[in-house]
């Protein structure tokens, strides 16, 4: 440390100047992580450097600002710490202004949650500054509240906003809640709506976590918002940032003479025993009075339970599901348990009601409580799919477009006909299986799962399967062969999916606010058609399969567009190459280049990443036709 002799007054631009010039030429951790720490230290009671850091920071050029100031937020070990470093250069500098409020709230969402925290809690420590906190949770709310940004910006983002939300709520003091009441709740009001309106599950969390965080905030003492979800590692995090954590936290010890102080507290403890020891005695005769111990209890130890006998017949089955008795609830129970496997040993007599029993499951609802009722629902549908496919498949494929149901029977539609398919296209092998790699995927759609998942886990290892590999083993048994059942009737399954889907209903509108519908369908269509594969039908598939992809490419919902992406991929695992070259040539290129434009441009990863996959197909597809001799 260098001093001035004489008390002369002397100008440190010159260092400000230096340390600008080098944080923005990319050498700011090697610089601010030894000159913050220091800093730190010095600062911590003597005001003088408190002010020459002050000035140092505010001589920095404006061209260099973004790069020491983002370096002094990230390097600082608490709001305190920060605040002392950089005192209200936010309230005097525009451009460092711009950076904390703006740039490192809204325009960047890469910065970890302790940065985010020393950012908010250094706006909180001042009064000065905490106008400045008011307008940026504002801002805040108005894009965390915005419909064009929750389907536009990535989850990641989304996730980064409402954490920022969380810490700027848990600053906030009553007279400023209290000031702004009506702003956060008309706030909260559109921000739920818009983020319970999207189709992907985790920006559904977040905006019922920070819904429930509002409402929390400004209904201190009536009802607050309540929603039901699974909890998980992210959820308790962003719960925790509501409440604040103070700039600094010094732990106090309590030495061993402070003892003392904290006996009376014991005796207050042990007052409990005694004023209840005359209720205690009032219990205790009642309790003799009330005794049976005298009765000799019956020998029950060889009784039986006696369980309801299901029906042997279908038709009974349906005389069953169909009756409004209170009497016969076991019996029903005990034929929604038993309906699978019935329909599986009669497939003749099943064939003959098969549309009718298809009907009743589809309306069927729980009347008791019975452990797994959608599952034996979903299971029982698809027995009966798959013991009568066309005419079932038909039933099902045309009330899916029709009046007067609900969106979860629609998606049950999707889940069952991708279940059926699945277990028709795959053989059911006896004995032992082949090597774990050349395993069939396993799709499994049940309510309230996420199809993307399964069919990205289905792609990949269909990749890895066409991937050879030379490795020494023990020979494969060779499994007993049958034909591919879905081969006839795959468009059945599939075509009339695709037929209208762009016209709107009165209750039901697939381009409009049900796209989570429209979600669902189109990965339901991918997963046909991967399923399709080797089929007869499934060029005719895969070319109305693309023209669907091309109508709905520039959809804004990001799920909707995962899922026309696996449709693409799955167009090009199950069609065959040379159908595709010369089928599907001047497509698959205009589609070529918006996967590119895809890749560069959309803003969710899972997107961007299926886009990739898609473009690596497309490279073997053209290696294949370059090793091909003319």
């Amino acid at each position: 440390v260098c001093f001035i002799p004489g008390g002369l007054d002397c100008s440190i631009s010159f260092v400000s100047h230096v340390l600008g010039k080098v944080c923005v030429h990319g050498r700011q951790k090697e610089i601010l992580g030894v000159l913050v720490p220091h800093l730190t230290d010095l600062t911590k009671s003597d005001c003088i450097w408190q002010r020459i850091c002050w000035r140092l920071v505010e001589c920095v050029p404006d061209r260099w600002m973004e790069a020491v100031v983002l370096g002094f937020v990230q390097g600082a070990s608490g709001a305190d710490v920060l605040s002392r470093l950089l005192g209200n250069l936010v309230v005097k500098n525009k451009k460092a202004q711009f950076v904390v409020t703006q740039k490192m709230l809204l325009l960047q969402y890469g910065h970890p949650t302790g940065v985010l925290q020393n950012l908010l809690g250094y706006l909180s420590l001042d009064s000065l500054r905490r106008a400045l906190l008011l307008r940026v949770l504002q801002e805040l709310l108005e894009t965390w509240s915005s419909s064009s940004a929750v389907k536009h910006s990535p989850a990641e983002q989304q996730l980064y906003i409402s954490k920022a939300i969380l810490i700027c709520l848990s600053h906030l003091k009553e007279p400023e809640i209290e000031s702004c009441r009506q702003e956060l709740l008309t706030s909260m009001m559109e921000g739920v709506k818009c983020h319970l309106d999207s189709s992907l599950p985790q920006l559904r969390r977040l905006g019922m976590v920070v819904a429930e965080s509002i409402s929390l905030k400004i209904n201190t003492e009536g009802p607050v918002l309540k929603f039901e979800y699974e909890e998980d590692d992210e959820t308790r995090e962003l719960k925790s940032l509501l409440v604040q954590t103070p700039p600094f936290c010094v732990v106090p010890s309590f030495p061993d003479d402070d003892r003392s102080e904290k006996a009376p507290l014991v005796p207050e403890s042990n007052e409990k025993p005694h004023t209840g020891a005359p209720m205690m005695a009032d219990e205790e005769l009642d309790a003799e009075l009330d005794s049976d111990d005298d009765l000799t209890p019956y020998d029950m130890s060889e009784d039986k339970e006696l369980k309801t006998k299901a029906p042997v017949y279908i038709r009974d089955c349906i005389e069953v599901l169909t009756g409004s008795r209170s009497e016969d609830m076991d019996k029903w129970e005990a034929t929604v348990k038993a309906l699978e496997s019935l329909v599986r040993k009669n497939p003749a007599a099943t064939r003959e009601v098969s549309v009718e029993l298809a009907k009743i499951l589809l309306h069927l609802e729980e009347k008791t409580c019975i452990e797994g009722f959608v599952e034996l629902r979903q299971r029982a549908q698809v027995a009966v799919l798959t013991t009568d496919p066309i005419p079932v498949a038909k039933y099902l494929t045309s009330q899916f477009y029709s009046l007067n149901y609900s969106l979860r029977q629609r998606m049950d539609i999707l889940d069952v006909l991708v279940l059926a398919a699945q277990e028709l296209s795959c053989p059911k092998f006896h004995g032992k299986t082949k090597h774990s790699g050349v395993q069939k995927p396993c799709i499994q759609l049940l309510p309230g799962s996420d199809s993307s998942k399964d069919w990205r886990r289905i792609v990949d290892e269909r990749i890895k399967s066409k991937t050879r590999r030379f490795y020494m083993g023990q020979s494969h048994v060779e499994l007993a062969s049958r034909p591919n059942e879905f081969n006839s009737v795959a468009g059945h399954f599939f075509f009339p999916l695709i037929q209208h889907f762009d016209r709107p209903l009165t209750t039901f509108d697939l381009l409009g606010e049900d796209h989570l519908v429209l979600g669902r369908l189109v990965h339901t269509l991918a997963i046909l058609m991967y399923l399709a594969v080797n089929t007869v039908a499934v060029t005719a598939m895969g070319k109305a399969l693309l023209e669907f992809v091309w109508a709905l490419r520039f959809h804004t919902d990001s799920y909707v567009r995962q899922g026309l992406l696996s449709c693409v991929s799955s167009l090009l695992l199950s069609v065959p190459t040379e159908r595709i070259l010369a089928d599907m040539t001047e497509e698959l290129l205009e589609t070529q280049s918006w996967l590119g434009d895809v890749m560069e441009k959309d803003p969710d990863g899972d997107c961007r990443r299926l886009a990739l996959q898609n473009l690596l197909l497309m490279e073997n597809l053209k290696k294949k036709l370059e090793a091909v001799p003319s």
